[in-house]
């Protein structure tokens, strides 16, 4: 069944939804706002509509509160690992987090006719939708796109975006929102004085 892959920026933004199958790791992801704590995954029934709405659920597909919370939780794996693509480290936690996922999908080598080959989730359910998922992080590493998918350097943004500079210098989701907002922070930081500053300056 092929994916429904609707654009996944949020208001404001300026760029461009990330090509291909990246498109739905990326909606995956953003799944979550976390600026007003929308989150589509919440329930059963919100992933279970996520599911339908990009043609990833069956119609025999039986969702539950913890399907959600097991998805919730590979999401914000994915998330932590695209802050590698901006020279961050990642959380231990979060690459052992998709390890496991990948064991529970059951992602095995499928060789085709045409002499290709992909990775494809042997199991059935939530856990051959995040096997799918899983494969394109993988096949974006192998062809080179995997590094221009990253997340919103503004930290109450952290919106999965993909960076379409020549450089691959993006830092933000929307520079217009994110970018001026950080710039701004970043000003009253520089402008605020130090404690010790205005000690001094109240002694005189």
């Amino acid at each position: 069944m092929k994916p429904n892959l609707p654009n996944p920026q949020p208001e404001g933004s300026s760029r461009r939804p990330a090509p291909g199958g990246l498109g739905l790791l990326q909606s995956f992801i953003n799944t979550l706002e976390i600026e007003t704590g929308q989150d589509k995954l919440g329930t059963g029934a919100g992933l279970e509509s996520w599911l339908r709405e990009h043609g990833l659920a069956e119609a025999t597909t039986s969702i539950s509160a913890a399907d959600a919370q097991h998805c919730a939780q590979v999401r914000e794996a994915l998330r932590d690992l695209l802050e590698a693509n901006r020279g961050s480290a990642v959380a231990k936690s979060a690459a052992e987090a998709l390890s496991r996922a990948a064991r529970s999908s059951q992602l095995v080598l499928r060789f085709d006719d045409g002499g290709g080959a992909i990775l494809q989730p042997a199991a059935t359910g939530v856990d051959a939708t995040i096997g799918r998922i899983l494969s394109i992080a993988y096949a974006a590493m192998i062809d080179g796109s995997w590094h221009r998918l990253k997340v919103c350097e503004d930290d109450t943004c952290r919106w999965a975006f993909y960076d379409y500079s020549k450089n691959c210098s993006g830092s933000w989701c929307s520079m217009a929102v994110c970018g001026n907002r950080s710039k701004a922070r970043r000003y009253r930081t520089r402008r605020k004085p130090s404690t010790s500053s205005t000690r001094e300056s109240h002694r005189r």
